[in-house]
């Protein structure tokens, strides 16, 4: 028979030339089963990096980029799962973060400002992730000596904006457990990690590390929030006139 995948013709159970079964098997309780377990795996799964980012964020994800990228989750993957885990948390436990905080002086019309800041409420997870895009932007700037690309730094902003999420969900948990709000030292907290994280990827032993880390984070958030507020004044100007 031919392989389905690349059409080489095939005599075993794999392909020879791509690797692909001769039969696949059917998706049922058990297929599904496996997919979870070894995404969650704890060697090289879900739990081993949520261990390796805490342990030593700085040096495994280096190891990642230079030697091996088969030690720790897909970094795309690995946001995206904790990105849902948080937002998952928040609904469930109907809490209110307090990291963006906006009043509409208008409930009933509210400006694009409003709607714009709103969506930004309600989807913390993906804008996150674009202000991830700005923060890497910063760190090339101010580490611009590094050899590390922006793509690269992206890809490290993945694995640490992942871990920040398990750091804020592990606030929401408590929080609807204990009903005190520690949702407002959440965000601190989950500053300080990202500075670490990000100023042990450069260098751990220079104290410049962390302070251009710090900055280009706080930089990066600036910047993130300054293109909408500028797309909703125009919007909103245009609207009025």
């Amino acid at each position: 028979m031919d392989c389905k995948n690349c059409n080489k013709e095939i005599n075993t159970k794999f392909c020879p030339d791509c690797g692909q079964p001769a039969n696949l098997k059917r998706i049922d309780r058990k297929y599904i089963i496996h997919e979870i377990e070894h995404v969650l795996h704890f060697e090289r799964g879900f739990l081993y990096t949520i261990r390796e980012l805490i342990t030593n964020p700085g040096q495994n994800i280096r190891k990642y980029l230079l030697e091996n990228r088969s030690r720790l989750v897909k970094p795309v993957i690995f946001i995206i799962i904790s990105s849902l885990i948080y937002t998952a948390l928040n609904h469930l436990f109907h809490i209110e973060d307090g990291f963006v905080i906006y009043n509409e002086t208008n409930a009933e019309n509210p400006s694009a400002i409003g709607n714009i800041v709103k969506w930004v409420k309600e989807h913390y997870g993906y804008a996150n992730i674009m202000m991830g895009i700005f923060i890497a932007l910063w760190l090339k700037l101010f580490f611009r000596k590094s050899d590390f690309n922006f793509y690269e730094i992206l890809i490290m902003l993945c694995f640490v904006q992942g871990m920040t999420f398990l750091i804020f969900s592990f606030f929401v948990i408590m929080h609807g457990i204990t009903h005190f709000n520690i949702m407002k030292i959440a965000g601190p907290i989950g500053i300080v990690y990202c500075v670490w994280a990000i100023g042990q990827f450069y260098d751990k032993k220079k104290p410049a590390s962390y302070i251009k880390g710090l900055f280009a984070y706080i930089l990066g958030m600036v910047t993130f929030w300054i293109f909408p507020t500028l797309i909703g004044t125009i919007i909103d100007f245009i609207n009025k006139h």
